[in-house]
């Protein structure tokens, strides 16, 4: 696709999916006008209709009946892949695609409870939030409105925390599972660049976005991985703009032939996130409010979500769409990780 019109979207620099998505488009070279507002005002001044639920980034694409307001960055992206030509960030191998896919969805859904938690679990870390969010929808702010936007956000993301499952219960399972995270992307980076090879994936952009926050923006996560895992702050910065990386075909590297470091990231995702979507999946199968499971080996409760069972049903298809040879391959990879109990109903 040719377009003299650059994509425009609107994100905030706080809001992990929106720094994916720049990421993503930097390294695809596709020219992007990034709207630094709330998308609600910008969708009335604009005359379209919000998308629901209005999530950042929001993208705005030309259709039938003139702009349309579009979130959800996994499909965003494929999109994108079918619109403009080069420098794909899916592999062309569809077993290793898979692969790229779990991870792009262990970033985008687990990743993220990091993220969510740190920022408003930690006492220091709420107030920094809450102080620099809203700015970064209006830095020039006077300090009246500064401090009554501040308080409102503060009460009410800190009133959220039990939606990603944060409390004074699960912190413990939410801090091992994020220095596991950390030690396994200090051991993969030291074998390649990126999760599958030399050039980046979905995945990559994924775990990008959600990293942007943990080492940037929030001071417990920040010095915790700086400690942890120094690859991923200089990974994190390097990530930002690939716009430079020429990628071959041959930079991905066969499933096979991966790094054994892979593995470790894989089974945090096996660990972790396969028995909390299949807990939340049962639960909304059976009509539950809310989902209760043992994860890493403490109990775990929070409120069902639709969203995260369609996750799970999307994985199952993009699993099913396999070859019967490629889900063999898969299987015989994935074998021991744990994320098998996922892909089958």
């Amino acid at each position: 696709m040719t377009s003299s019109a650059p994509l425009q979207f609107i994100g905030s620099t706080p809001s992990p999916y929106t720094q994916k998505m720049l990421a993503l488009l930097r390294y695809r070279r596709i020219e992007a006008a990034v709207i630094w507002a709330p998308p609600e005002q910008v969708c009335e001044q604009l005359g379209v209709t919000p998308p629901k639920p209005v999530l950042l980034p929001t993208f705005l694409f030309d259709g039938d009946e003139g702009l349309q307001a579009v979130t959800d960055t996994t499909p965003i992206i494929r999109k994108i892949e079918a619109d403009y030509q080069g420098r794909s960030v899916l592999p062309s191998d569809p077993a290793l695609a898979f692969i790229d896919y779990l991870i792009e969805d262990f970033a985008d859904e687990w990743v993220t409870k990091f993220m969510f938690h740190y920022r408003w679990h930690h006492a220091d870390d709420a107030d920094n939030a809450s102080t620099l969010l809203p700015l970064a929808h209006d830095v020039s702010l006077d300090a009246a409105r500064l401090e009554a936007s501040k308080a409102h956000i503060g009460e009410r993301q800190i009133a959220r925390l039990y939606v990603v499952g944060s409390n004074d219960v699960t912190a413990p399972v939410i801090d091992a599972s994020y220095e596991r995270f950390l030690a396994a992307m200090q051991a993969h980076l030291a074998s390649q660049p990126f999760m599958l090879g030399l050039r980046p994936g979905a995945g990559d952009f994924g775990l990008f976005g959600q990293l942007t926050q943990l080492v940037g923006f929030d001071p417990t996560p920040r010095a915790v991985t700086h400690k942890l895992s120094p690859r991923s702050v200089a990974w994190v910065d390097r990530m930002r703009d690939m716009s430079g990386l020429e990628p071959m075909a041959e930079d991905w590297v066969a499933l096979e032939d991966q790094p054994d470091t892979l593995k470790l990231l894989l089974n945090e995702i096996g660990r972790v996130y396969a028995p909390a979507q299949l807990a939340n999946a049962a639960a909304i199968m059976s009509g539950a409010a809310q989902w209760e499971a043992e994860i890493d080996g403490a109990r775990w409760v929070q409120p069902s979500f639709s969203y995260q069972a369609k996750c799970l049903k999307w994985t199952r298809a993009e699993y099913a769409a396999l070859s019967d040879k490629d889900r063999a391959r898969i299987d015989a990879y994935l074998a021991g990780t744990g994320i098998d109990a996922m892909l089958h109903a």
